[in-house]
Formats: C-alpha cells, structure tokens, sequence
C-alpha cells in the first residue's frame, strides 16, 4: 500500500510519536483533536494536581518496608519508586481517559488513516460515530483484562522487601510502555475489525518499534503539560505506525 507522502516514514516507533506532534496540526485533523485533548486537561489535570500533593508521603511509607540492612539503598531506591509511581499513575489515568475519549479516538485514527493512504474519507458524522460506540466499548473491556492479571501480578511483586523495591520499577515501565502501544496502536486496528489476538501477535511481531512508541508515549505522559495533550498526538503516532507496519500484513 503506498502511502500518501504527507511526511517521510520514521525509522522507529519513538519516530512515529514524534510524528503524530506534526500529524495532528495538519489541515482538516486539528478539529479532530478537540474533544480527546480536552477530556485528557481535565482528567490529567486533577489527576497530577492530586498526585504531587502525595507523592512524597507514599515513597516514605513504601522505604519504610526495606529491611534494615538495606536502608542505604533508600537514596537510590526514591528516584526509581517515583518513576514506578508516575508510570502508574500515568498509565491509569490514560487508561480512564481513553475509555472516555475512545469513540473520538478511532475517528480520529479514522481519518487520518484515510489522509495518509490518500483512500477516501470516511463517514465522520455523529450517527456514525454513535453507531461504533458499543464495539468500542467492548474493544476496551478486552484491553482492561488483558491488563489487569497482569497489572495485579506486578503490584504484588512490589510489595516484596528489596526485590519489589528494584526490580518492581524496572518492569512496571516495561509492562505499562507495552500497554501504551496496545492502546494507541489498537485504534486503527480496531477500525478494520482486527481481533484483538491478533493485534497483539502483531506487535510482537514488531516488538522493538512497538515497544520504543510506548516507551517515549509513557514518558512523555510523565511530564506535566506534555500529558495533556499526549492522547491524540499518540493515537496520530499510532496511526502513521499502522500505515507504514501493519496495515499491509493484516488486511
């Protein structure tokens, strides 16, 4: 499938990120990034506003559970439990957001597809977007318990004296950029009724571009301001990866 030379392909899955920041200023997008961008303020907003207000009591509680004799890995342990909370948080609070904005997402992902494939435009019109929403919806109730096993699994590893406390960090961000690229890349998937088994069999197929998109998309989700308009910009990357990695091998 060619595609539509709008900008030139990235050569990794942080490129395609990168990407999705001038994707979403193009002409006739931008107005597709409204609603998603504002739901993402408002929930980001309230979500990190509460969080540093409590961030350094919960690190102090969580260092409290070290053994004695490890207490001397408390300097090291504080910047990579506070990454651990972030990426948490971070991933939580984009999963509460992506459930909200979801239907303006696959349109989003929709019609940006359409521009980049040069194909036509699709129905964007809000009874067809009301008409998507139920297979939305279950298409993210299969993401939620693909996540939660797995998200449960790891917080008990946390609780672990020493062990949760440097391992536990390391594969949550591991775990969680996984679950951005899940996110973001199943948009366009979903648009073309691609089950969700073989979305992910997909992506491991690709495993480096996808992991190095959720990668630098949870990072940036990490930093204030950034996290408020990171939803839509990822769904743009996630869009452009589609076109260029996958689109061709599963349709």
């Amino acid at each position: 499938m060619k595609r539509a030379k709008l900008i030139t392909e990235p050569a990794s899955g942080a490129g395609y990120l990168l990407q999705g920041f001038k994707l979403a200023l193009q002409p006739g997008v931008r107005r597709f990034i409204l609603i998603p961008l504002l739901i993402n303020f408002l929930l980001f907003g309230a979500a990190f506003g509460f969080l540093l207000t409590q961030l350094g009591g919960w690190i102090d509680y969580w260092l409290s559970y070290l053994p004695t004799w490890m207490e001397w890995l408390s300097y090291l342990l504080w910047p990579l439990i506070t990454i651990s909370i972030l990426v948490t948080f971070s991933y939580f609070f984009s999963m509460v957001a992506n459930w909200v904005a979801a239907p303006f997402n696959g349109l989003l992902s929709e019609y940006l597809e359409s521009r980049l494939t040069g194909e036509q435009a699709p129905d964007t019109s809000m009874g067809a977007l009301i008409k998507d929403i139920p297979r939305v919806f279950r298409r993210e109730w299969q993401k939620l318990w693909y996540y939660l096993p797995k998200a449960l699994g790891l917080l008990i590893l946390l609780w672990i004296p020493g062990i949760g406390q440097t391992i536990g960090p390391v594969l949550w961000f591991l775990f969680s950029a996984w679950m951005m690229s899940i996110q973001y890349s199943d948009y366009p998937f979903d648009n073309h009724k691609v089950p969700f088994h073989n979305m992910r069999k997909a992506l491991r197929e690709q495993k480096g571009t996808s992991i190095s998109f959720g990668s630098l998309t949870m990072l940036f989700a990490m930093i204030p301001f950034v996290n408020l308009i990171i939803m839509p910009i990822a769904v743009c990357g996630a869009t452009a990866m589609w076109v260029d990695k996958f689109r061709h091998r599963v349709l």
